[in-house]
């Protein structure tokens, strides 16, 4: 069976070899998985940035979605975790091969998210959702506490930089070095990448969670990827603080977080996201992504 696979996503051979050969080996791939597993396409291939979805038919017909990731640290548990939600607020997983990083799972519609609503809602669905997969950690996750003791030590690197001002620096540093002692900080399963992309429509219930890169993590961990998406929408406010916290303050009602945490946490993550930038170079091409990393640490200040 001849499968194309989309054009953008084969070019991100361009990043490096293995990807290269990855990618040269994975219209075989699918096509074995789709034999073995008794698939029939049903559409064509969507895809992110590390993974294809082919949209399937199963043997007894059921609409599914045959996913296939590149190999990598992050996808190594989703199969696990997506087992564990067992369909709770996320996609069902239907049946999975680890060592290929092969997924089945129950199909949603990658062309409608979260982006369909308005952000304060959206941000209120996420919440909404919370309860129901920040259940107890499983035994295979990295820990987020052992981040945090990490990032602690590495975000002294800023001091000094231009990108990030000093003081917010040394409150990253500390705040991190609290989170790596505190046994909160690994309380429950958190998915760690919960943002407006991640959470689709489909027919089971309105809006279904996927691609986790779970951690055994915080609650409060969660909440700064739905300050940092949707970025263009709270710059066209002219209040741009005032969009953020509107944001921030939607996530803490509706799951009853603690917001002095999640504010916390929000600092901590920017930095890190600035210190990641410095490090891989994306910082340099990208000055605006940096600037609104401490723009948002200026809006969670109290």
């Amino acid at each position: 069976m001849s499968i194309v696979l989309p054009g953008p996503f084969l070019a991100f051979a361009a990043r490096s070899p293995a990807w290269a050969t990855w990618l040269d080996g994975l219209p075989r791939l699918v096509a074995d998985l789709l034999g073995e597993w008794e698939l029939a396409p049903d559409g064509p291939p969507t895809h992110g940035e590390n993974a294809v979805v082919l949209p399937v038919r199963t043997a007894t017909g059921e609409s599914a979605a045959l996913k296939v990731v590149w190999p990598h640290a992050e996808a190594a548990h989703e199969h696990l975790v997506l087992r564990a939600w067992n369909g709770a607020g996320a996609v069902r997983l239907l049946r999975a091969d680890p060592r290929r990083s092969a997924l089945l799972l129950e199909r949603a519609d990658p062309g409608h998210d979260l982006h369909a609503l308005e952000v304060v809602p959206a941000c209120e669905v996420v919440a909404g959702l919370y309860p129901r997969l920040h259940r107890a950690p499983l035994p295979q996750l990295d820990r987020l506490s052992v981040h945090a003791a990490r990032w602690a030590r590495e975000l002294a690197e800023l001091r000094g930089s231009p990108l990030a001002p000093r003081r917010f620096v040394d409150q990253a540093v500390g705040l991190a070095r609290d989170f790596a002692a505190d046994p909160a900080t690994d309380a429950v399963l958190v998915h760690t990448d919960l943002h407006y992309a991640n959470v689709l429509a489909a027919d089971r219930e309105p809006w279904l969670v996927i691609d986790p890169k779970p951690l055994a993590g915080d609650p409060a961990y969660e909440v700064a990827p739905l300050l940092w998406n949707r970025w263009e929408e709270a710059v066209a406010t002219h209040d741009l603080r005032g969009a953020l916290l509107e944001r921030l303050y939607a996530v803490v009602d509706t799951a009853g977080l603690d917001e002095d945490r999640v504010r916390d946490w929000v600092t901590v993550r920017m930095l890190v996201l600035v210190l990641d930038g410095i490090r891989t170079g994306w910082a340099r091409r990208e000055p605006a992504r940096v600037s609104a990393a401490t723009t948002i640490v200026k809006a969670v200040q109290r």
